[in-house]
């Protein structure tokens, strides 16, 4: 059953996204960055008899990367490295993504073309997919 928006949640604007921030794409990209070295990391920890750069280990970290990112994206709104830089993750009425959306869109982002494909709006392609959109977080905004 989908969440339904708190009464303090953003109203849309006239393209139906949330009167927020889009976060930018330099923004965006750090967070991917953090999120990959840092699942790059931890299969260097857990998986230390895989060559690094061998199939193993990038399938490796490919795994440990998506179960991150659909994990705390579906949790609380962010991957560990949207949260150090301030971006969350919201559905177009500022309702926190479901288990399958969150699934889903990091696939696509597991794809690289649906992540690097914008609309005007600055969305990709894996954010228009599942009805999402990546928002800069603002001070004081809690949710």
């Amino acid at each position: 059953m989908p969440d339904a928006p708190s009464p303090d949640a953003p109203s849309p604007d006239e393209d139906g996204l949330p009167q927020l921030p889009v976060a930018g794409l330099g923004r965006r990209l750090l967070a991917l960055t953090i999120d990959w070295v840092a699942s790059l990391l931890l299969v260097r920890l857990l998986f230390s008899q895989f060559a690094y750069g061998s199939t193993e280990s990038a399938g490796a970290t490919m795994a440990v990367f998506a179960a991150e990112v659909i994990v705390l994206t579906w949790l609380i709104g962010c991957s560990f490295g949207q949260r150090l830089v301030g971006i969350r993750v919201v559905q177009l009425d500022g309702a926190r993504l479901d288990l399958w959306r969150s699934v889903v869109r990091t696939l696509l982002i597991c794809l690289v073309i649906p992540a690097v494909v914008f609309d005007s709006s600055g969305r990709g392609l894996h954010d228009r997919a599942v009805g999402s959109v990546a928002i800069r977080v603002l001070p004081g905004y809690v949710r």
